[in-house]
C-alpha cells in the first residue's frame, strides 16, 4: 500500500499577531495553545500523525526558517522527508 507523503505550507512574514509574531518568528512557530509549549507547526504535524498511511512530510517554508524548521521537527521526533525553500512569498 502507498503511504501519503503531506505537503505543510508553512511561510508567513509575522506580521499579523505583532509583537508574539515578528518577522524572525511568524506565528506557525510560537506555542499559542498548547499546554505541551509546542508551536503550531508541530500541532499540524501531530494532528496528521495519528491517521493511516502517513509518511514523513514535506515542509515548505522561507529561507529564513530552514533551521527553525528542522529544530522543531527533531524536537518532536520527525524527520521531514524534505524541506523546500520558498524563493518569494
Amino acid at each position: 500500500m502507498h503511504k501519503v507523503i503531506p505537503v505543510i505550507l508553512c511561510g508567513g512574514k509575522g506580521t499579523r499577531l505583532w509583537p508574539l509574531s515578528r518577522e524572525s518568528l511568524p506565528k506557525q512557530f510560537l506555542a499559542l495553545y498548547d499546554e505541551n509549549d509546542k508551536s503550531l507547526l508541530q500541532q499540524t504535524q501531530e494532528r496528521i500523525s495519528g491517521l493511516d498511511n502517513i509518511d514523513n512530510p514535506i515542509i515548505i517554508c522561507n529561507k529564513e526558517h530552514r533551521f527553525l524548521v528542522a529544530e522543531q521537527m527533531r524536537n518532536i521526533g520527525v524527520k521531514p522527508k524534505a524541506i523546500i525553500l520558498e524563493p518569494e512569498g
